[in-house]
């Protein structure tokens, strides 16, 4: 009896230490596959732009096309959305599957985290809900902009993840974070978006340099 509680004691202390090592694993195998992802749209981005006078693709996300409420402050925008394609669907004949729009790690989301408390339902997963896992920089399409009319490409946010819960730390935002700025600031710095740039490069970045990417002048 006394062997076998060793041994009981020796298997859960070696869970302990192995099931966090694979969970990082996990984890990582699904950051790099969905950045793998943004890459291939990359990819089909530039290969619209051949067929487009290098402009990229007059498209929006699922952001844009079921909660407008977002483009207020534009209404010249605002008024083209009913009229424009979500961008997977005008990216489609430039790829070989859908699956390039699925983040393995998208399970949804409540709220849009950039345009928090803007509520975006997408559950069980925003793939799921809308044949994307991944937001787009609409302003470029709305101002038809060409890679070649950008500042600073490498440094513009084209597409990405659609919430930072996916692949960084924390819970989801939720109602409570309405009136609690601490808990929403805390969360938010433990978000990672995987980002696809101006120059088709793409990487992990925080909420912060998330930001700073939306604030580099178009």
């Amino acid at each position: 009896m006394v062997e076998l509680l060793v041994v009981i004691a020796v298997i859960a202390i070696l869970a302990a230490i192995l099931f966090p090592v694979f969970a990082r694993a996990k984890a990582q195998a699904k950051q790099t596959t969905c950045i793998s992802n943004l890459k291939q749209i990359g990819t089909s981005i530039s290969l619209y732009e051949d067929d487009y006078d290098d402009i990229f693709p007059a498209a929006v996300d699922p952001s844009d096309k079921f909660a407008p409420q977002i483009w207020s402050g534009f209404p010249q925008w605002q008024e083209m959305i009913p009229k424009m394609p979500l961008l997977h669907e005008a990216l489609q004949p430039y790829l070989k599957s859908k699956e390039v729009f699925h983040c393995p790690a998208d399970t949804g989301s409540e709220y849009l985290d950039n345009n928090f408390p803007t509520i975006f339902q997408t559950a069980p997963s925003m793939f799921a809900t809308y044949g994307t896992s991944y937001l787009y920089r609409t302003e470029i399409a709305f101002r038809y902009l060409s890679q070649t009319s950008f500042n600073l490409p490498a440094d513009i946010n084209v597409a990405f993840d659609g919430a930072g819960h996916w692949h960084g730390a924390g819970r989801a935002l939720d109602s409570s974070d309405v009136s609690d700025f601490d808990s929403l600031s805390s969360l938010l710095e433990g978000y990672r978006y995987n980002t696809l740039f101006g120059d088709f490069h793409a990487k992990s970045l925080s909420h912060a340099q998330l930001q700073l990417a939306w604030n580099t002048p178009l």
